[in-house]
C-alpha cells in the first residue's frame, strides 16, 4: 500500500488504501487547503517527474531542493560533520539518485526538523539510511502525521547532535520550533539553519519572525523576544534560509537582534 502525500504541503501519511479525508497540516491557521481543494500523490508517482537538485554553499554545507517545485517549495541542507552527517529540514522526494548522492558524501547520522510543515517524508528518508534518528522537538509532537520508532522527540531549549552541532528550541512559529547551529560553518564564525523560525527577507540585510508567512499573521512581541534569545549565545557570521538566495553572508547576530528590535518598534511594544 502506498503511504499519500499532500500536494500541498508535501507530508506524507502512513500506508493506506485510500487518501486520509484531510491534511491536518494543511487545515492548520498557518497553512491552507490547495485552492482546488485537498489533493493527493504517492513518491512512486512523483519519482521519475521530479529530480533532487545538490547546491554546494560552502565547504561541508549542501542545498538539496526539488525539481520541478512540489508542495511548499523548501529546499533541506546535508551538513558534513566528522562525528557523522545531519540533514537539516526534510523534503518528500526521495529517489536512488538522491540516496546514492548522499552516501557519496558520507551518509546520514541523524535527520533534525525545524517544524511540522517541513515533516515530509521524514520516516522513507530515516530507513533509506538505516533507520537514523529523526530529531523532532516534543512540544509539536501532536503534528506528527506519521510515528515511527526513529522519532526522537527532544525536550528543553538545545539538544546536541555532534561536536559543534546543536538544535535550538526558539519556538514563534511552532512551539516547538527548532533550529540548528553549526559552529563550525563559514570557517568557524558560525552558520545558523533557522527553517522557518528566523526567515531571511529580500532584503538580506535583515530578517523576520511571523506565526503564518503564507497566512501574514504575525508573531507577538513575547514570541519574537524568545526566539531571538534563543540564538543570542550562539555566534553565527551566516544564516541560510530553505529558499534559495536568500541568505545572510555576514554579521548574522547582529542582524537577528537589529530585525528583533525593528519588529518589535513595529508593533508597538
Amino acid at each position: 500500500m502506498p503511504g499519500f502525500v499532500c500536494v500541498t504541503c508535501g507530508v506524507e501519511y502512513p500506508e493506506s488504501t485510500t487518501p486520509p479525508a484531510r491534511c491536518v497540516i494543511c487545515e492548520d491557521e498557518r497553512q491552507f487547503v490547495g485552492w482546488d481543494g485537498q489533493a493527493w500523490t504517492t513518491l512512486d508517482a512523483m519519482r521519475g517527474r521530479y529530480r533532487n537538485r545538490f547546491d554546494s554553499m560552502e565547504p561541508g554545507l549542501t542545498r538539496i531542493g526539488t525539481a520541478p517545485t512540489f508542495g511548499i517549495g523548501q529546499h533541506a541542507f546535508l551538513v558534513e560533520s566528522p562525528e557523522g552527517n545531519v540533514l537539516w529540514d526534510c523534503i518528500t522526494l526521495l529517489d536512488l539518485e538522491t540516496i546514492a548522492q548522499i552516501q557519496e558524501r558520507g551518509g546520514l547520522r541523524a535527520i533534525a526538523i525545524s517544524h511540522p510543515h517541513y515533516y515530509s517524508s521524514m520516516v522513507e528518508w530515516s530507513r533509506a539510511f538505516n533507520d537514523v534518528p529523526i530529531y523532532l522537538h516534543a512540544a509539536d509532537r501532536q503534528w506528527v502525521v506519521r510515528p515511527d520508532p526513529a522519532i526522537v522527540f527532544w525536550e528543553g531549549d538545545s539538544q546536541a547532535l555532534a561536536d559543534g552541532l546543536t538544535l535550538i528550541r526558539g519556538g514563534g512559529h511552532f512551539e516547538g520550533g527548532a533550529m540548528l547551529h553549526w559552529a563550525a560553518g563559514a570557517q568557524g564564525r558560525g552558520v545558523l539553519l533557522p527553517g522557518d523560525i528566523i526567515q531571511v527577507v529580500h532584503d538580506r540585510r535583515w530578517v523576520s519572525f511571523m506565526y503564518s508567512y503564507v497566512n501574514l499573521i504575525p508573531l507577538s512581541a513575547k514570541a519574537v523576544r524568545r526566539v531571538a534569545a534563543s540564538v543570542a549565545p550562539y555566534a553565527h557570521e551566516r544564516i541560510y534560509s530553505p529558499w534559495p538566495g536568500r541568505v545572510v553572508m555576514a554579521d548574522g547576530s547582529a542582524v537577528v537582534r537589529r530585525s528583533a528590535e525593528r519588529y518589535l518598534k513595529a508593533l508597538g511594544a
